[in-house]
């Protein structure tokens, strides 16, 4: 008779900062904030709760794939990947660290939300993104929607570099 190989609440953690973002694999899931929740019962089952970035954002089947790999491929032998839509995901979920690597991964990271009242104001107007590679603000949108829905495409004026924004969510 085998028995099940009991594992911490901090164990999962750290395993699940070992599943990268598909779109963006520079990132985990812990410091984007897709990973929201563990829990361990008594009996070792593990519970993992993720919420997506994006409402039908196509990377969060393969997000819970790749949960579920790590999970299995860790010797966790009682789990449930739970796809939790009670909170709404927003890029001030994103840990500091998380928007210097996409710094230095050639994305412009995401500013902190603005105050509801502030919403409608932004929408008319056109953020000055700075550029993460010479951190100019000669910069321009060049289109809205970027290699996938969460950024948007603009250009570097100073460096003559295209680039990438992640969005303000």
């Amino acid at each position: 008779m085998s028995t099940i190989q009991l594992h911490t609440e901090q164990q999962i953690w750290d395993f699940l900062r070992e599943v990268t973002d598909p779109e963006i694999p520079v990132l985990n899931i812990v410091e984007m904030g897709i990973a929201r929740k563990v829990e361990v019962d008594k009996a070792g089952k593990v519970l993992v709760k993720i919420t997506p970035t994006y409402s039908g954002c196509p990377a969060m089947n393969a997000i819970e794939k790749l949960v579920n790999e790590k999970l299995e491929e860790r010797g966790v032998e009682e789990f449930k990947v739970k796809l939790d839509f009670a909170e709404t995901w927003t890029t001030d979920w994103m840990t500091e660290e998380a928007k210097a690597k996409l710094k230095d991964y050639g994305i412009a990271p995401p500013e902190k939300t603005e105050e509801e009242g502030d919403f409608l104001k932004s929408l008319s107007s056109t953020k000055v993104i700075p550029c993460p590679f010479c951190e100019s603000f000669e910069t321009k949108l060049v289109s809205k929607f970027g290699s996938t829905a969460c950024k948007s495409q603009y250009f570097c004026d100073n460096c003559d570099q295209p680039f990438e924004h992640f969005k303000c969510i």
